[in-house]
């Protein structure tokens, strides 16, 4: 009895003083190795505290400790986002070493100094043990001195103190060691997750006690602003606990675990619960994980999509923000789990959605500076689709036009987009057409091809064009943004581009009248042109013949914009050939002027030349 109350009273000691009078019951949990203790490991010593200490005899280590140490050399964290020195192993004595030597899984429970080998029966469950790579698990045993950043409280590498209010977050020695953030004799002083945390871990407390969202400094960004406002921080959605997504019940309260896990953890840097995207499948690839369900993104990736990382273009939180020779679209380009929030009405363009809050992009003036964050939609998507280096047309999105008049690198949209071109959709600038746009309506339809949706406005966005097929904004059912889409070059609507088998020969791949309405080959345009206005001939004479014969809008008109100049094509109206459909007609280079009403070229086996009186008449 009396070797019980010293051991007892050891206890107290090593726990820091009397335990908190909210717990109750079983305060050592899964760590009382005694006989009808509730660990799954239990040893036929009568109480649990001699497995680890030893009031004579112990090692000396610290803590009268029992336990074997372990002898390994530990493969610490590292990431390309972590700064200082990096990790040391974890010396003798520490904290750390102390609690390895049961869970790296290399020493057995019940391997004393003072008593031998204490018959033990039964395993620690998997996810208890780290092993020797520690590159999984939260850094500790780092090197001291700590490095500061700007996304942790300035008082631990200044003062070697945490935010906790608390104190129960605590460096060790200066140090981050296993014990700030566990107390190996309390099991639940968060009485939900169990884990032997020194405080309650719900709503990120645990976390957030040395992880800083809202420090600033001038030079730097800090990417977890934006987190108290952000949809993981505030959504009430419940969670099950099946999905492995928290023990909380609520995403609020599972906060910053909902991502993140701090041992075994499967996407490795930063401590994702699945590398990159899989991080996110598992709220966002429907199923029951989250009530209620948000909207099933990962299933728009089984239509045409914008491209995952694979093995050969990996994305990684270090990389550049100009996609150069490793072009990807993972989550995490497109949005900031840390700041973004549910889009809940649908702005003007071109500012970025809440969606896409606190997300980097690339000027549109200069094509390389860095914005953090950006400001406007589509200054993210010229993260890959503006002067990045090494980008390649790939078939999986469909037919590409060939332009007559090119700036050069057809798939950077900059100049494309700019003022300075003859002509272009407003996406990079405002509507500035100083002639006549009679079939452009004041409001885009949605999906239905009838429903009248946002105004049209003197800016659209990329996703105006390039959506899901299905997308909420226009009267679907599905997420917003082009994850996905039925239709090449990922936009929202059937657009056929029509296609020769040899430049100036027939065009063959559409019937003749087609249909206009939302089920045709025009329905993109439509959405925001009125095609009955277009086949009247409203703003061109022979628009009516060229639909009715089957021409596609891609054959005289580009998508985005000019993107050039040319002494023979002024670009007016959008109006740049597709060199793999049309010909030159003779020796003189393809040619239309608005000014004179002429084009020169061959297309479907037909010259059209001025000298011919086969001139194009546009209507004023």
């Amino acid at each position: 009895m009396r070797f019980r109350l010293h051991l007892f009273c050891l206890l107290l000691l090593l726990a820091g003083g009397p335990l908190p009078a909210q717990v109750t019951g079983d305060v050592i949990g899964q760590h009382g190795f005694g006989s009808g203790g509730s660990s799954p490991v239990t040893g036929s010593l009568p109480g649990s505290c001699q497995y680890c200490h030893a009031p004579h005899s112990g090692l000396d280590a610290g803590a009268l400790w029992n336990q074997t140490l372990s002898s390994q050399t530990y493969t610490p964290y590292s990431s390309s986002t972590a700064t200082g020195k990096g990790n040391a192993q974890p010396a003798p004595g520490t904290a750390t070493s102390l609690c390895l030597s049961c869970h790296d899984g290399t020493v057995a429970v019940g391997l004393t100094a003072a008593y031998g080998k204490i018959p033990t029966m039964g395993a620690m469950q998997s996810n208890d043990i780290l092993g020797t790579d520690l590159q999984a698990s939260h850094p500790v045993s780092l090197a001291l001195p700590l490095k500061d950043r700007i996304d942790l409280f300035a008082s631990l590498a200044a003062q070697g103190k945490t935010a906790d209010p608390t104190g129960a977050v605590a460096l060790i020695n200066g140090n981050i060691e296993c014990t700030s953030c566990h107390d190996p004799h309390v099991e639940a002083k968060d009485p939900v997750a169990r884990n032997f945390l020194v405080r309650d871990g719900s709503n990120g407390q645990l976390c957030l006690s040395c992880h800083d969202p809202n420090r600033t400094i001038t030079t730097q960004v800090n990417p977890l602003a934006g987190w108290a406002v952000s949809i993981h921080a505030t959504s009430s959605s419940r969670t099950a606990l099946s999905a492995g997504i928290g023990s909380y019940g609520t995403v609020t309260l599972n906060a910053c675990t909902s991502c993140h896990v701090s041992h075994n953890a499967r996407g490795a840097a930063r401590l994702l619960r699945g590398p990159n995207e899989q991080d996110c499948v598992a709220c966002h690839g429907g199923g029951s994980s989250v009530s209620p369900a948000p909207l099933n993104v990962f299933a728009e990736f089984s239509k045409t999509a914008h491209l995952l990382p694979s093995g050969n273009n990996l994305h990684d939180a270090a990389e550049t923000l100009l996609l150069n020779n490793n072009r990807h679209a993972t989550c995490v380009d497109c949005h900031n789990p840390h700041a973004s929030s549910p889009t809940l009405s649908f702005t003007p363009p071109p500012l970025l959605r809440p969606s896409q809050t606190g997300i980097s992009g690339i000027s549109a003036l200069d094509g390389v500076s860095i914005l953090s964050p950006a400001v406007n939609q589509f200054e993210n998507c010229l993260r890959c689709h503006g002067t990045s280096a090494g980008k390649l047309l790939n078939p999986l999105y469909g037919y590409h036009p060939l332009r007559v008049v090119s700036a050069g690198d057809p798939l950077n949209l900059i100049p494309k987009f700019a003022l300075s071109s003859s002509s272009s959709h407003p996406v990079m600038h405002d509507r500035s057409s100083p002639l006549p746009q009679p079939s452009l309506r004041s409001q885009m339809l949605q999906l239905d091809g009838l429903t009248l949706g946002r105004s049209v406005g003197t800016r659209i966005l990329c996703t105006d064009c390039h959506n899901s097929d299905d997308n909420r904004e226009f009267g679907g059912g599905g997420p917003n943004g082009p994850h996905g889409s039925k239709w090449t070059h990922l936009i929202e609507r059937r657009y056929e581009f029509s296609q020769a088998v040899s430049p100036g020969l027939l065009v063959t791949n559409l019937n003749p009248s087609p249909d206009l309405g939302v089920n045709g080959p025009y329905a993109l345009c439509a959405k925001c042109h009125d095609l009955n206005q277009i086949a009247a001939n409203s703003s061109f004479t022979e628009h009516a013949r060229h639909i009715n014969e089957g021409f596609s809008c891609s054959v005289c008109h580009a998508s985005h914009g000019m993107g050039g100049t040319n002494a023979s094509i002024s670009g007016e109206r959008l109006v740049n050939f597709d060199s793999s459909v049309v010909a030159p007609n003779g020796t003189a280079p393809i040619s239309y002027s608005r000014a004179t009403n002429s084009c020169n070229l061959t297309c479907h086996n037909q010259p059209h030349s001025p000298s011919l009186g086969a001139s194009i008449k546009i209507r004023n």
